[in-house]
């Protein structure tokens, strides 16, 4: 695999100027292609919303390359989930738990959920390496109602006018079908959308 962009210390301070000043980029994952900004940004996620035309009432989740990372903004998981969390993390399954108080509002549309995961992709492992927090606010790369985006070239054209970078994939495809979804309130899971994991 060729050098990335993220091993440039200069580029590195330049992304992460850019996400603080409310910067949207577009990146592949495990499954289809996302959008991302950082979660405490509410300028960055209205610039999702507004790139997307999303409905407002529809939340973002966060993602990153660590669960370490995500636990902060949840409040509480139960039992069952953090065996899903062994099982299927890093992959294709987004769990929605209870928010903590460091989840903003603007990211989960004012729920008191919000939904994590661990995409199992080296090209977003590395971007959340280098950006500061190391958790993104994420969502797919596409306007609201049409299909996701399914490679570098899909992306540049659904998202790039919109965003201030699409991160070439350096060969790490994305599989083209959406994680499962799975409520994780108490041990009781219950699957919301079913995608690539398919949860015993």
């Amino acid at each position: 695999m060729k050098k990335m962009i993220f091993d440039d210390t200069n580029f590195v301070k330049e992304l992460n100027e850019k996400l603080h000043q409310g910067g949207v980029v577009s990146f592949v994952t495990d499954t289809v292609w996302g959008v991302g900004c950082l979660p405490d940004n509410e300028k960055g996620v209205e610039n999702i919303y507004a790139l997307k035309n999303r409905d407002r009432t529809k939340p973002l989740i966060l993602m990153s390359d660590s669960v370490e990372h995500l636990l902060p903004y949840v409040k509480d998981i139960p039992q069952s989930a953090q065996e899903l969390m062994k099982k299927y993390f890093p992959g294709a399954l987004t769990l929605i738990f209870e928010k903590s108080d460091k989840t903003p509002d603007f990211v989960t549309s004012f729920k008191n959920t919000v939904g994590i995961r661990v995409p199992d992709n080296h090209v977003f492992k590395r971007l959340c390496e280098v950006t500061d927090g190391h958790v993104l606010a994420t969502t797919s790369a596409n306007l609201s109602h049409q299909p996701p985006a399914l490679n570098y070239d899909e992306a540049v054209e659904f998202v790039g006018s919109h965003v201030d970078y699409v991160f070439e994939d350096y060969g790490c495809h994305c599989q083209g079908l959406a994680s499962t979804v799975a409520l994780a309130l108490d041990d009781n899971i219950k699957v919301l959308r079913q995608g690539e994991v398919l949860i015993d």
